[in-house]
């Protein structure tokens, strides 16, 4: 067998780079903060190379940090699992997961297979509410919420990052020569994105452009479902289109891609990524979202 680090070396990386802090993953331990830099020392001696970024009070994973933790995290999270279910002290599986709907129908659900392939006994419960970020730790565990970034104060990992489009019927599509035409169009915008439109606008150099009409939805569904009747155009992320699935829409100049600075993001507070279900579901979505859904 080769050799491996010793475990209390593993367990200490794993808790740094998840929390982001010493004092924090200390505390978890019950270690003092020089122990666990001892640990943690072990851990990059044995390796032979650096995996994190030290800053002021914060420890950041660097690349091969983060490389080796989405590789090893789930290993030694099954190894509790395995314990526990070899002592009879398995941990109920549960997260409390605030996600918007739209996101959870086209990227969530299309891989729930491999999550309870893989841990049968794990589950969700749902909330679709709005300011999930502000209840995190009030009935939530989790969220997945949609920002250019997440308060500093928190754990967040990056999911994706999203161009914008503008999503509008084949029949209208076929009428429309050039961005400009749009200023005699009704446009469909989401409440908590209505600065879409700005922004695509922009990037189309067509900072005159000024729709007839512009339309409030707060549901995504909603959005793609006004555009395909041909009721509007619509300023969403270009994954909306992509997982929708539905032939009668289209991007509009496609050839043209522009940015919209807003990404997905996985947040929970720091405390709760020493919760094994909060673990778990972080590690699988992260190496989930890597593979398109079905």
């Amino acid at each position: 067998m080769r050799r491996m680090p010793p475990l209390t070396a593993i367990e200490a990386f794993i808790q740094v780079g998840r929390l982001g802090s010493v004092k924090a993953a200390a505390e978890e331990l019950a270690l003092s903060s020089p122990a666990l830099s001892r640990r943690l020392q072990a851990m990059e001696r044995f390796v032979g190379r650096s995996l994190f970024d030290r800053r002021h009070q914060a420890m950041a994973l660097n690349a091969e940090g983060e490389a080796l933790l989405t590789r090893i995290g789930p290993a030694l999270d099954a190894l509790a699992v395995a314990i526990g279910e070899a002592t009879g002290d398995a941990e109920h599986l549960r997260l409390r997961l605030n996600v918007q709907p739209l996101w959870a129908s086209q990227q969530l659900m299309p891989r729930m297979d491999s999550l309870r392939e893989a841990y049968p006994d794990f589950h969700l419960n749902l909330d679709t509410a709005p300011h999930g970020i502000a209840r995190l730790g009030d009935g939530l565990d989790a969220a997945i919420v949609l920002g250019r970034e997440v308060d500093p104060a928190l754990y967040s990992r990056r999911i994706s990052r999203h161009k914008v489009v503008a999503i509008a019927s084949r029949a209208m599509a076929a009428e429309i020569a050039g961005p400009m035409d749009l200023a005699s169009r009704t446009i469909l915008v989401h409440r908590d994105m209505a600065d879409l439109f700005f922004i695509w606008r922009r990037g189309m150099d067509a900072e005159a452009l000024e729709p007839a009409v512009t339309d409030h939805f707060d549901a995504g569904q909603l959005m793609l479902d006004a555009a395909a009747q041909g009721i509007g155009i619509a300023f969403m992320l270009d994954e909306h289109l992509a997982q929708a699935h539905n032939n009668q829409l289209v991007a509009l100049f496609p050839e043209r891609q522009v940015e919209s600075g807003y990404s997905f993001w996985f947040a929970c507070r720091r405390s709760a990524m020493s919760r094994r279900a909060v673990r778990i579901f972080h590690d699988w979505l992260i190496k989930a979202m890597a593979t398109p859904a079905g």
